[in-house]
């Protein structure tokens, strides 16, 4: 289950908000690339021995190339401030049970300072909510949002399909100054809020945040197995439900390509087919951008046609939207894939963005 290995570090590579990039020696004289979370394992400093998960970097999966660190064991990390048996400073535990499990201050619990506004709390007044498969969407749907409206508080909700740390993705560190905030919800952390469910993350996003729009996305990476509900995208589904619950506006975001090999996931892939035309029991309005190729058009038409019963179909013009997306302040990748390689994935994204960003009024 756990590949341990146990190495010295021997550089720190670059940082980001939350991480650290470690290249890590092993005794039998290889070197691995290993990531760090100085809030978990305190900050590590070449001749640290660490204690590495590799699993799964052995296995080619989705870490982004690296061994874990668990632990610096010679050099543990102080307790953390207030840290005692009161509940005072948080008692919200997330990655339950297990060994790195972190305890949080929720701004739902009862020693959050915003406790008492979410405990009124019912209702996100009507804000719209896009909601996206893959955490790549998450910097083209800000793009369609800045496009037209560039002085909306856009907020991120984190969900735990992916990365559950939030210090996991560059991106959302290059977004910095771009969104109000970002909430974690579910077992995610690492957020600028923590929150228990997907419901109080959107409730705080609104009423703690001032959220205007919020965007709901896994982090990075995405459980897939190649079967119609064996993917972790089918929470997509869930979020427009409870959007809905709570008297928002599901926009979905669509996940459509020509470019991935993999039949399953050119037009519409089925992660978004499913999501939307499986699991969300609610109606969405789910955004198709003008201007695609005939062949996708026509594809990408044929695929959603079933779901109309349930969801608004909307077209939206493009015009403008390569030059936002070109100039995001992060790299624009899925997977491995950059803009121009799949440019009709972004561009569904950021029409997804310029859209709810239509719903402002």
């Amino acid at each position: 289950m756990v590949r341990w290995r146990s190495g010295t570090v021997t550089a720190v590579r670059r940082r980001w908000a939350g991480a650290a990039e470690l290249d890590v020696d092993l005794p039998d004289g290889a070197r691995m690339r290993a990531l760090a979370y100085p809030a978990l394992v305190g900050e590590p400093e070449p001749g640290d021995r660490v204690l590495l998960n590799a699993g799964a970097l052995l296995m080619g999966l989705g870490t982004g190339g690296y061994a874990l660190v668990v632990a610096l064991p010679d050099r543990l990390p102080p307790d953390p401030p207030q840290a005692g048996d009161s509940r005072d400073a948080g008692h919200l535990v997330k990655a339950r049970y297990t060994p790195l499990q972190p305890i949080l201050l929720g701004v739902d619990e009862e020693a959050s300072p915003h406790h008492d506004r979410l405990a009124a709390a019912d209702t996100v007044d009507g804000m719209p909510v896009v909601t996206a498969d893959l955490h790549s969407a998450l910097p083209a749907i800000l793009a369609g949002v800045r496009a037209d409206a560039p002085a909306a508080r856009v907020a991120y909700v984190l969900t735990d399909g992916g990365a559950l740390p939030a210090w996991f993705s560059r991106t959302l560190a290059g977004l910095a100054g771009h969104l109000v905030g970002t909430v974690s919800v579910g077992q995610a952390f690492g957020g600028d809020l923590e929150a228990s469910t997907l419901h109080t993350g959107l409730l705080a996003a609104r009423h703690v945040l001032d959220a205007d729009l919020t965007i709901v996305a896994q982090g990075p990476g995405n459980l897939g197995t190649g079967t119609r509900w064996g993917f972790s995208g089918v929470a997509v589904g869930e979020a427009v439900n409870a959007v809905a619950a709570l008297g928002g506006r599901p926009v979905g975001s669509l996940r459509i390509s020509d470019a991935d090999a993999r039949p399953r996931h050119r037009g519409v892939s089925h992660h978004s087919l499913t999501a939307y035309g499986r699991v969300a029991l609610a109606p969405a309005e789910l955004v198709v951008p003008d201007g695609l190729a005939p062949g996708l058009a026509a594809e990408v038409a044929a695929a959603l046609a079933p779901l109309a019963d349930r969801h608004r179909i909307v077209t939206v013009p493009t015009d403008g939207l390569d030059a936002a997306l070109r100039a995001t302040p992060v790299g624009l990748s899925t997977m491995g894939r950059g803009l121009d390689a799949d440019h009709a994935y972004f561009l569904a994204a950021a029409a997804a963005g310029r859209y709810a960003a239509g719903l402002l009024g």
